[in-house]
């Protein structure tokens, strides 16, 4: 790398690119300084990039190695879910910026690290209508990959043409089957500028598990049941298997499913309830011996010091690009930490957000893996080239870099032209709009 002269080092511009099929869609992040070098960032999957480019004027002129002043300055116009995209995005790149200035990797900054590798944990799909045995069989492939731990999707998406498995308002059904069918294949991609334009769809993403008055019958609790006895008929007890996506289904239910997984021995539920409704995971953590898990969607550690006070969960998995980004990781960790709960960090994005990640969960305390998307993607690796020529996961783990910033010393501009998303096309085009972009933004007189 060329010397970098640290105390003058300004940020110069900010520009962004659209990737699809990754398998989410990505939003990449440049921030370009008076000095040549660039940091790569990432708005989480399936969000906007106007929450990082509105941000543009704030950060501009300002030194990218003084990341938390930085961070003060915009953090309040992040939120929750991918509303945090923005703020979480920058501080990634500008860590990466600082690393580089420096010479250091992100870990090095974040305070050393803990472990030099980091567990990766897989998360699996099985296209259509499947048994158990075949989601059996394809993790069973992934564990002669070299992953360790597993998850797969599991809910009540499996049940739709299962007569007499689900019991909600007539109709209802074939509403989500119709406007919002992501909620039942949840691989299909994520929630559509199409679905939100749309009122029959919005209600329908928007009806929180509360409200939509969807039961699953003793059927449907057997068919779910007899499921995941195949699936751990073919990978066996040993390996850690965790679920997600189970769908918009009431607390009383879960508890229900909950007590018939005991038996199979899950890592975790994940995200049974929306995580505002502390009383409801309460609840559930307090009905069944399988651990509780949420977080993807909280920004900033205090949300989530609210989860451990209530005693809500066993588990949590923020997403550095929501929470806050890599410093704000590393606090919730320790919080946790404190709290005796564990940490799976959720990862369903880019080289750059995975390898951001990576360098977290090295300089974690405590850490049980880092989850990975991506598999099934074979171009996905080859978005960035590293420092060092070598693989991002090897055999199930991510050998963190000792290299400068993330490890990424360019983008593969040829890989990413290839998938530019077409509904919103250019490549690290101007934002010179976004330059003098002002209102005052004291929250108090």
């Amino acid at each position: 790398m060329t010397e970098v002269d640290v105390k003058n080092l300004k940020i110069t511009d900010i520009r962004f690119a659209d990737i699809d099929g990754a398998p989410k869609r990505c939003t990449l992040i440049k921030i370009m300084t008076n000095q040549g070098i660039e940091g790569y960032g990432e708005v989480r999957d399936a969000s906007s990039k106007t929450y990082a480019a509105m941000l543009k004027s704030r950060i501009i002129g300002l030194n990218p190695c003084n990341v938390d002043y930085i961070f003060h300055k915009i953090k309040q116009f992040g939120f929750h879910s991918r509303q945090g995209g923005g703020v979480s995005g920058i501080e990634v790149a500008l860590l990466d910026l600082a690393g580089k200035a420096w010479g250091v990797p992100v870990w090095q900054l974040l305070g050393g690290k803990f472990r030099d590798k980091v567990r990766v944990y897989c998360d699996t799909d099985v296209d259509g209508k499947h048994t158990g045995r075949d989601m059996g069989l394809a993790l069973k492939k992934r564990m002669e990959q070299g992953f360790t731990m597993l998850k797969m999707d599991l809910g009540i998406g499996l049940l739709m043409d299962e007569p007499g498995t689900i019991c909600a308002p007539l109709g209802f059904i074939d509403d989500m089957k119709k406007y919002a069918p992501h909620i039942l294949n949840v691989q299909g991609g994520s929630v559509t500028s199409d679905m939100v334009s749309h009122k029959n769809s919005y209600d329908i993403v928007n009806t929180a598990h509360p409200f939509t008055g969807i039961h699953i019958t003793e059927k449907g609790l057997d068919y779910l049941e007899d499921y995941v006895r195949q699936v751990r008929e073919v990978i066996g007890y040993e390996v850690p298997l965790a679920i997600d996506h189970f769908g918009h289904v009431c607390v009383e239910d879960s508890i229900l499913f909950a007590r018939r997984m005991e038996k199979y021995r899950l890592a975790w539920i994940e995200d049974m309830v929306p995580w505002q409704m502390h009383d409801q995971l309460h609840r559930l953590k307090h009905s069944t011996a399988v651990p509780v898990c949420t977080g993807e969607d909280i920004y900033l550690k205090e949300e989530f010091k609210k989860l451990f006070e209530d005693d809500c969960v066993s588990i949590i998995h923020p997403d550095i690009l929501t929470c806050g980004g890599a410093m704000e990781l590393k606090k919730i960790a320790d919080l946790a930490d404190e709290n005796g709960v564990a940490v799976a960090v959720h990862m369903a994005e880019s080289p750059i957000a995975c390898l951001a990640a990576a360098h977290t969960a090295a300089a974690m305390h405590n850490v049980l893996a880092l989850e990975f998307h991506s598999v099934d993607c074979p171009w996905w690796k080859d978005m960035v080239n590293l420092y060092d020529g070598g693989k991002i996961i090897d055999n199930g783990f991510i050998t963190v870099p000792d290299t400068p910033g993330l490890g990424i010393e360019s983008l593969n501009d040829e890989v990413l032209k290839a998938h530019i998303n077409k509904d919103i096309p250019g490549y690290f085009e101007s934002t010179d709009e976004w330059n003098v972009e002002f209102s005052n933004d004291r929250l108090w007189s």
